[in-house]
């Protein structure tokens, strides 16, 4: 297996997911992999204060900056991708902005026209601990909100919404070091793309950003046999975990536990109505994000909640 690097800068980096995209590195099944990616928006210098916008890596913004892609020699369309967290180290700074634009959320809460409230933090990744422009503290929990790979389909693609399919703009809090997100692959190559650091989130990403950061990403980048499933899927330090994305709510819901009790069925070799039953005594719904025009959730599973006797 070989190591790679790969650190981001005008010739590695784009603001969409598309299938005719030029592969910015090439690796095999089980190379680990060191990536560095900019903040969401591409930011070129540290925001020195509320106020100040720093030159953006792409001056016409059209979505997340992110690294990639990355070709994985030797897999094809119909395989599955597992992709490895083994180390997140958060920048020295992130930022978080609030209200100011219309969102289904902004309007509920009246602050769609006020005036946005930005928070810069300083970034300790060693402590894990973020101090924001109010002198509040906050523990880190560093992800990427961005890993996806190439639709299918042509053309070009936003990164914003996340895709059942093929992943993207997840923002599942929970995917943090030591967890493995497997991704099912469209395209001959896989073309991974990454990006969107956050240094912390709660679940939902209520106010449409996290504490936004560039991310140094080592990972390791494998072909996944026998899953028990054909759509979006991980295992993280806090158990299994399903998702669904859809404009509608109950539609999330519904996709992300069909999702966990086919998983639970053939895991646990039971009928899917035992697999529901279980379900119902120990998997949490979360909402994962309400930021992205796609409504999110995840269903969890925790390690060792169930044990057979």
């Amino acid at each position: 297996m070989s190591t790679h690097r790969l650190v981001a800068r005008a010739e590695t980096t784009v603001q969409h997911f598309s299938r005719d995209h030029d592969a910015v590195l090439e690796i095999r099944p089980g190379d680990t992999l060191t990536v560095g990616s900019l903040d969401a928006s591409g930011f070129l210098e540290r925001p020195t204060g509320p106020d100040h916008h720093p030159p953006v890596m792409f001056p016409t913004g059209r979505g997340h900056c992110l690294t990639g892609p990355i070709a994985v020699t030797g897999v094809t369309a119909g395989d599955v991708l597992a992709v490895r967290f083994d180390a997140l180290t958060p920048g020295a700074w992130g930022w978080t902005v609030a209200g100011g634009f219309p969102t289904p959320v902004n309007d509920r809460l009246g602050v769609s026209g006020a005036e946005p409230a930005r928070l810069i933090w300083e970034l300790d990744a060693a402590a894990g601990t973020g101090v924001e422009t109010h002198g509040f503290e906050r523990r880190l929990a560093p992800f990427l909100g961005v890993v996806g790979l190439a639709p299918a389909e042509p053309g070009e693609h936003s990164t914003i919404p996340p895709r059942p399919g093929t992943g993207g703009n997840i923002d599942c809090r929970e995917l943090v070091v030591g967890s493995t997100l497997y991704l099912p692959i469209q395209v001959d190559g896989a073309l991974l793309y990454l990006g969107d650091g956050h240094a912390a989130q709660g679940d939902g990403e209520v106010g449409g950003t996290a504490i936004e950061c560039p991310m140094t990403t080592e990972l390791t980048v494998d072909l996944a046999s026998d899953r028990p499933l054909r759509s979006v899927h991980a295992e993280t330090p806090a158990g299994a975990i399903t998702f669904g994305f859809s404009a509608d709510l109950n539609e999330a819901m519904g996709d992300a536990l069909d999702d966990m009790v086919t998983w639970m069925a053939a895991d646990l070799a039971v009928e899917r109505t035992t697999a529901l039953a279980l379900a119902s005594t120990c998997v949490d719904l979360r909402v994962t994000q309400v930021a992205n025009q796609t409504w999110g959730v995840h269903a969890v599973l925790p390690p060792e909640a169930l044990r057979r006797r």
